[in-house]
């Protein structure tokens, strides 16, 4: 869906010069500020959201530091996503509602993947918030129970300790 902008802003201030963006599941619109009024079934493909420099340096001390994501201070109006047609309105028929559970489950694997290879040195630390925020994001919806950087960090922390 073309909205009429190239770029897409910092989501938490707006500001059009980005360093660092990362994709979070449609249902997280769910989370954001304005996102009441989307179908979030409705949106097709991941939802994209950018950062500023500082705002990065803020979602990434959330994320490593507090185990927080910042997405109930993202707005949504400035997330990057597609919207399926409305052909029930065009073609006055009855579509099947989209299915997410298999981009959730294909994001939610990745996430994996990143944190059991965070000692990699090709892993990049955007990529391992982006991983927790996911985690976080599915399990505040009750998507998976625990985000996949917890246990992680749980094995860990059990590691060192010889348990």
């Amino acid at each position: 869906m073309y909205a009429g902008r190239t770029e897409t802003p910092c989501c938490l201030c707006a500001n059009e010069d980005t360093v660092s963006r990362f994709e979070v599941p449609p249902r997280a619109v769910t989370l954001m500020k304005n996102g009441g009024p989307i179908a979030w079934r409705d949106i097709v493909g991941p939802v994209t959201l950018q950062f500023c420099a500082d705002d990065w340096e803020l979602v990434t001390e959330l994320a490593l530091e507090m185990d927080m994501h910042p997405l109930s201070r993202c707005n949504v109006a400035h997330a990057s996503f597609s919207l399926r047609e409305d052909f029930e309105a065009l073609l006055s028929a009855t579509k099947d509602e989209p299915d997410q559970t298999k981009q959730e489950t294909e994001l939610l694997e990745r996430s994996r993947a990143v944190i059991e290879n965070r000692d990699d040195p090709y892993t990049e630390s955007r990529d391992i918030v982006e991983a927790i925020v996911i985690g976080l994001a599915l399990s505040e919806l009750e998507v998976i129970d625990t985000p996949p950087h917890q246990s992680a960090v749980a094995a860990a922390v059990a590691e060192k300790n010889n348990i």
